[in-house]
């Protein structure tokens, strides 16, 4: 039965601002964080977006949501769990000759993280979605990292960067613990860049063996008035090194 207790929802168009946080739904409404409704999902919209701690979450067949949950889970880079199979995963994929890049191809990440999964109907990733997060890619403010064997994807995952903070969109893998070691190499990469904080956006048991935990979110909106008006980050261009991946001093866990 619908809770008609909850409060109507803002409808955000192209040149609006966001309402207040605090005007997000709750757990009481069914539908922890959802904060607005739209029709448009602009790159400019997405910029605006992520520097409020709001990201868009929706299938095909719904307007555009707009969500901002409480708690926010999080990953600290220093407490990032490099857990021995990951460790293991990235020394055989050395020993095979793969290789880990940075912004090879953001658009194959992207379709290949839009795949449907098992037991799956859909995909959250629309046509829109794609379309407004490749024109963030184009300004230099989405990025992906990618695990090739020549010049076939294996795994990846594509991420959002305003200033000194990142936020985890998405990530596949075709072989085991794929996406856990490119998401190691990101933990790495920030670790380099001066990065303590990846927004990993909804809670799971899989991000929280990670390292992840949930952060109230009048915290993670203050961590990101102190980020996201720093200087820009210069991620890697060329391959990942493998020993940083796959050394036990690298790892918390």
């Amino acid at each position: 039965m619908q809770n008609d207790s909850r409060p109507p929802l803002a409808w955000v168009g192209p040149s609006d601002d966001f309402p207040p946080s605090q005007q997000a739904w709750t757990d009481e409404h069914g539908a922890n964080g959802l904060l607005a409704v739209g029709s448009s999902l602009t790159t400019e919209l997405l910029i605006k977006a992520y520097g409020r701690g709001v990201f868009p979450w929706s299938s095909s067949a719904e307007p555009v949501l707009w969500w901002t949950p409480n708690p926010r889970m999080v990953l600290p880079v220093a407490h990032f769990r490099c857990h021995r199979s990951i460790r293991q995963a990235a020394r055989q994929f050395a020993q095979e000759g793969l290789v880990i890049h940075f912004d090879q191809d953001f658009g194959e990440v992207m379709s290949a993280c839009a795949e449907p999964r098992k037991d799956e109907a859909g995909t959250w990733i629309t046509d829109n979605i794609r379309r407004a997060y490749l024109g963030l890619h184009d300004l230099g403010l989405a990025h992906c990292v990618g695990l090739y064997q020549g010049q076939r994807l294996l795994a990846g995952l594509y991420f959002v960067n305003l200033g000194a903070m990142v936020f985890g969109e998405s990530m596949f893998t075709r072989v085991s613990n794929g996406s856990k070691v490119c998401l190691a190499a990101l933990v790495h990469a920030c670790r380099q860049a001066g990065v303590a904080l990846i927004d990993c956006q909804q809670e799971t048991s899989h991000l929280a063996s990670l390292g992840a935990s949930p952060m109230a979110r009048a915290d993670f909106e203050q961590h990101l008035k102190q980020t996201v008006e720093a200087n820009p980050i210069s991620w890697p261009i060329s391959a990942c090194d493998w020993s940083a991946l796959t050394h036990p001093v690298a790892s918390h866990g």
